[in-house]
Order: C-alpha cells, then structure tokens, then sequence
C-alpha cells in the first residue's frame, strides 16, 4: 500500500509478485483528478509516465481486474535501489518507488557492507539523472557505505610511500635560491635580521597537502562510522581499524578542502582514494535521484570467495569467470563468442563448474509458477552445458542461489545407454558473512566423497 508522501511503495528484491495496490484507493490517494470510472486507463498511463525508470530498477508492472475493481501488482529483480515518480493526472511526483534487499538483516545495508568489505570489492551504486528523491536522504545509499571503501582504501595507502614535493618558505644563513626580497628588505632594518634570508625550498615528504586533504575526509568517515547512524555489527570491528589508521595518520594535520584534485600521475591506489574521498565529499551536496545496485554482482563475487575457500581446504584450484572461446568461423550477429562460467574448481582430475544466479528459487520453493520453472530450466541446462567440457564420465556441478538459511538439494541425470551421470548440487546460500564456514565445510566434503569413487 501508498505508505505516506515520501514513500509510494516498497517490495524486496526478488519478488515475484508483490501484494496488490488497488486503484480504487490509487484515485482516492493519489490520482486525485483521474476520472475512477476509467482507472484502468490512468494505471497504464502511470506505467508509461515511468517506464523508464522502473526499466532502470528492473521492475516489471501488471494491471489485473478491470474498471473499479483494477489493482496493480510489481515484479522485481537482483537490483535494490529508489525511483522517485510521477502521477499520470497532473505529472507531479508522487513519492519513491524503493526496493530493498532480501536475505539480509533488519538494517538493508548492514550485512552487505559486511560482505563487500570482505570481499573487497569496488561495487559503486549507479545512478542516473531523475527528479529528487521525495524521500531525501532516507533511501539514499547510507554514508557510512562510501565510509567503509575509504577506510579500506587507506589501509592500503599508509602502507605505501606516498611522498611529494612540497615548496615552503624557510629563514636561511644564506642568500641562495628563490629569495623573497621584499620580505627580506621589510625586516632588514633591525641588525639581527640582515644575514637572515626568507628562501623557498622544496623538500620531498609525506607531510604534503594532498595528504591532509585525505586526512581530513578521513575524520569525517570516522565520525560517521562511529556515529549511531552505523550499525553496531559494522561499527564495533571497524573501531579496530580506525585505531590502526589513527596511529598511522597521528602526524597528518587535517586541511579542508570540497574536492580532492585527482590526478592521471597518481598510482591506482591514490586515485581510488581520492575518487572515494570526493564521493564523500560531495554526499550532503548532490540531492539524491534514482539509483541502484546489482544484487547479482555482488553474490556471485560471494559465491566465488565460497568457493576459492573451499579450494585452499581441499588442495585444489578455483579459477574465476574461465572464458570457453568459440572457434567458429561462420559467425552470426547473435552467435556467443564464448562461454563464461562464474568458477571451476579443479582438484587432480576432479573438474567442477559452478554458476551463482541471484534468484528466488529458494524463496519460491513450492510455488506453481512456470516463469521460475523456465528460469530453472535455463540455469540447468546452462550448468550441464559448462559440464559438458568434462571428459569425465560422471560430472558434478553447483548451481548456487540465495537464501535465508543453508540448503542442499542433488539432483541426478543418468544416460544409461552410455553409462553417463551428471549430479547438480543445488545451493542456497545466505547473503551473510558467518555462514561461509558451514558452507564450505559441506561442499568440501561433497567433493572429497566425489574424488574417492
């Protein structure tokens, strides 16, 4: 239901089908100057006004029933993100369409700023240009998001040489280099300045202002990550951190700046600084509008941690995103070039392919739906493909999705004219940080159980 001016309506990622707004109450709430007796008209109408931006968040929108008696239902995707949006009678915004993550905590972000911390990847929201976010700042992405991916970045920072020229003005005994002769004839008259020369110098240090400039968005991370707008899962190791940052950084006197200058000589790691830094920087100075963040991207990167583990605790080898190449000279416009698995675990001549899908499968477990039955045929067959390159004669693959607790199903295809089987473990895994133990101890023993047949 319409839940305030701020707030249209708000679903999980991953839903099939949400709970029914009835455009009865559309027209009595929100399409105030739509003529009732054609809502159904006005429905669509609100569909096209938006088409864009429910594209752009991966929702799709059906009309069911007819005249009074039409509602309006939502599917969403792997993205989580927030759409303001319009009304289709006066064009006006109506509120934000926001859609927030599944399998996760009770705060939406807290368990995925967790695991991208662990994983240490760069996964940005995306946004585009839109009207404001009705909401403001409670939908946007939280601060404390940005903060994390600074803290993460100067780890690595400190641990460099970051040193510069830097030019400053010293007394010297001595009338060599760049002389500021007025200065030096205004304090001349008194006899014990005479042989004192005011002379820049450049000296090469870490004591520069590009580094202060980063200490002092450094100090605002600090205060956001150890504010109550952080959850106190995120904030009480991340305190660890910061002390660690602060004993190195004891030294750098902060300086204000509104934006850092990046620079095309900075190493990679000063210019993800300070490409973070302004990010921050520019938080409370841009309004907030549409964005989003790839769900799927995020758990794949989470599966394949999964897996590289298991590999390490089972001697073997884990190789992410292998390219299998097509040879193929005749090629189509609409011809794969190659195939792309998210990972193969090799141990000896044991050889498994792995494909995470960020799906409800596991949250839709007895439901009768032929669109999450022809999705699953698609990832079967895509994963018994990736096997195909085995030239074992039983093969093993994982097909992995999220889920809101562990989960084993094994599924297995037998050719018995040729004596060929091909078991399809399938796996639900939660999106959170503690369960990676559990779940590699079991694929673990899965694949040592597999290798001794």
């Amino acid at each position: 239901m319409i839940k305030g001016q701020c707030l249209f309506h708000e679903i999980p990622c991953l839903t099939e089908r949400s709970s029914p707004i009835s455009g009865k109450e559309l027209q009595k709430k929100v399409f105030k100057k739509a003529d009732k007796t054609i809502i159904v008209l006005y429905l669509q109408k609100f569909l096209d006004y938006n088409s864009d931006l429910f594209s752009f968040l991966g929702i799709e929108a059906f009309i069911e029933g007819s005249d009074l008696n039409a509602f309006i239902q939502f599917k969403s995707s792997q993205y989580i993100g927030a759409i303001p949006l319009r009304a289709p009678d006066t064009g006006k915004q109506i509120g934000d369409f926001v859609v927030s993550p599944r399998f996760t905590g009770k705060n939406r972000f807290e368990e995925y700023v967790e695991i991208l911390d662990l994983l240490g990847s760069e996964i940005n929201p995306e946004f585009i240009d839109s009207l404001p976010l009705a909401s403001k700042k409670a939908f946007r992405p939280p601060l404390y998001l940005e903060a994390i991916k600074l803290i993460s970045a100067l780890e690595k920072l400190v641990k460099q040489n970051w040193r510069k020229f830097d030019n400053r003005e010293i007394q010297s005994n001595q009338p060599i280099g760049q002389i500021n002769w007025n200065k030096y004839i205004s304090q001349s008259y008194k006899v014990e300045n005479r042989l004192i020369y005011p002379t820049r110098k450049n000296f090469i240090s870490e004591f520069h202002s590009e580094y202060s400039e980063i200490r002092f968005v450094y100090d605002l991370c600090k205060l956001e990550l150890l504010s109550p707008n952080t959850p106190v899962r995120i904030r009480v190791p991340i305190s660890k951190r910061i002390s660690f940052l602060d004993e190195r950084l004891y030294f750098h006197k902060p300086k204000i700046t509104s934006k850092v200058s990046v620079k095309n000589a900075d190493s990679f790691i000063i210019k993800e600084t300070k490409e973070i830094a302004n990010r921050i920087l520019n938080y409370n100075l841009i309004e907030g509008t549409a964005w989003r963040v790839d769900f799927a991207d995020v758990f794949e990167k989470f599966t394949q941690h999964i897996f590289k583990e298991i590999a390490k605790s089972t001697g073997g080898k884990f190789i992410p995103k292998l390219k299998i190449n097509s040879n193929s000279r005749n090629k189509f416009q609409w011809n794969l070039n190659n195939l792309e698995p998210d990972g193969v675990l090799i141990n000896d001549d044991l050889i498994i392919f792995i494909d995470a899908k960020y799906k409800s499968h596991f949250y839709n477990k007895y439901e009768h739906n032929e669109t999450l039955k022809e999705e699953h045929r698609k990832d079967l067959h895509q994963i018994l493909a990736y096997s195909s390159f085995n030239d074992a004669k039983n093969k093993i693959g994982f097909l992995c999705y999220p889920s809101n607790k562990i989960e084993f199903s094994m599924k297995e295809y037998n050719f018995s004219q040729m004596s060929f089987s091909n078991k399809i473990y399938m796996i639900g895994i939660p999106f959170k940080k503690e369960v990676i133990h559990q779940v590699k101890e079991k694929v673990a023993a899965i694949v040592n159980e597999f290798k001794t047949i």
